[in-house]
């Protein structure tokens, strides 16, 4: 890898890991399109699933007090049918034309979350295990679990700070099936491995800095945006 490359590695991933820190998800929305442009798309995929374990685990060590594991355990195992689901798909649909699919969905839940009033919806064991159940599957189809996430925390009223404690645990998990169901490790040099593994520690604790310098409702705003933005890249991608 170049200097450049190392340089806006180094931006990248510490942006991501800033943003997962302060809103409860962003690193791979951020790192991934970088990565795979750089990387490839195989190998630039291993990458942001290993860096999401990573800066994941360490969050999570963060926050853990404020994690709300009985709504997780709501939540989160419903994301194991969504990404065996979403395996079967795959090897029946293209994944382009799934990931378009999947992108349009994302963008017509949040459509709906956005003009619905916030806490609309009742959060019963069948809304929460279908939205498990959805990043799981958008997870494994398009690299993208969070959306899903996000527009359930939103429709339900879900209070920011728990759900972004929350949302530490669950994307591990995530990051961790996906390097197991695709059985391979990343191969990047070790100085990439290097700026990585810094860039992550300097932007989870510029991301520790700032947090709790926000309202609640202005950081879930920024959480759809992001959403919105890894839906569009989803889509652009399929057609690149």
């Amino acid at each position: 890898m170049t200097l450049v490359d190392l340089v806006l590695l180094a931006a990248i991933i510490g942006i991501g890991a800033g943003l997962q820190r302060l809103t409860g998800m962003g690193f791979a929305l951020v790192a991934s399109p970088f990565l795979v442009l750089t990387l490839g798309p195989v190998e630039g995929i291993l990458v942001t699933n290993a860096c999401g374990v990573v800066s994941s685990l360490l969050n999570l060590g963060i926050v853990h007090r404020d994690v709300e594991w009985r709504r997780l355990l709501r939540f989160t195992p419903f994301s194991l049918v969504g990404i065996a689901l979403g395996v079967l798909v795959l090897k029946v649909l293209p994944a382009d034309p799934l990931a378009v699919l999947v992108g349009v969905l994302i963008l017509i839940a949040i459509a709906v979350t956005v003009f619905a009033r916030p806490g609309a919806v009742n959060d019963t064991v069948t809304v929460s295990s279908g939205f498990g159940a959805a990043s799981g599957f958008m997870n494994v189809t398009a690299g993208v679990g969070g959306p899903a996430l996000a527009v359930y925390a939103v429709a339900t009223g879900w209070a920011h700070r728990g759900f972004a404690a929350s949302a530490q645990a669950h994307f591990l998990l995530l990051s961790v099936l996906s390097l197991v169901a695709k059985g391979s490790l990343p191969s990047m040099e070790s100085s990439g491995w290097a700026v990585t593994i810094g860039a992550i520690l300097a932007g989870i604790a510029i991301g520790q800095r700032l947090a709790g310098r926000f309202a609640g409702q202005a950081l879930m705003r920024v959480v759809l945006v992001l959403s919105t933005a890894g839906a569009l890249m989803t889509i652009a991608q399929a057609f690149i």
